[in-house]
């Protein structure tokens, strides 16, 4: 898909990243089919792995990802109403960034292995347990669709360093 017809990824502080995404229903299939691809492409031309419908403006229960490694065919994944059911006690810190945190990145502790659940754009029903990088984009788009940032997840110190950081960066970018 043409990444000029993506929408454009919101950055915090935008409100909208901490507003709770609603169920997808039946009624909004057709938003939902519209609305997928284009994000996408949004998450292919940022570039990021991940990206959640409220990180476009969107208030749908809406997660695309990509986990494919360079130089392997796209692996795109659609999941609508994504919902993590069961998560282990044992936790790992691993490196996150997030396309509406642009250029940041902080080391964050989650658990090592989670079960989540979704639907298809088919409508099919969907269960995995995942743990390294598929279990952590899970997690960090689940926490969007709450919202939540990876940024909660640390202390008030670094949090607070990391956005004063980001706000100096957008503040000194021209945006397009």
């Amino acid at each position: 898909m043409d990444a000029a017809r993506s929408p454009p990824i919101l950055h915090v502080p935008d409100p909208r990243l901490r507003l709770r995404a609603r169920l997808v229903t039946a009624a909004d299939a057709e938003a939902v089919r519209a609305l997928a691809p284009r994000m996408l492409a949004a998450m292919y031309a940022a570039p990021g792995i991940g990206l959640a419908a409220p990180q476009v403006g969107s208030d749908l229960r809406l997660v695309v990802m990509d986990l494919a490694r360079e130089g392997q065919p796209p692996a795109p994944m659609v999941l609508i109403n994504p919902e993590i059911t069961a998560a282990s006690r044992e936790t790992a810190i691993r490196e996150e960034g997030c396309l509406s945190l642009p250029g940041q990145y902080a080391d964050v502790e989650r658990p090592t292995r989670i079960r989540a659940r979704w639907d298809t754009l088919e409508g099919a029903k969907r269960e995995i347990e995942a743990e390294g990088l598929l279990g952590v984009c899970l997690q960090h788009e689940v926490d969007h669709l709450n919202g939540v940032l990876f940024v909660d997840h640390l202390s008030p110190l670094k949090r607070n360093m990391l956005l004063r950081k980001l706000a100096k960066e957008l503040k000194a970018k021209p945006r397009p």
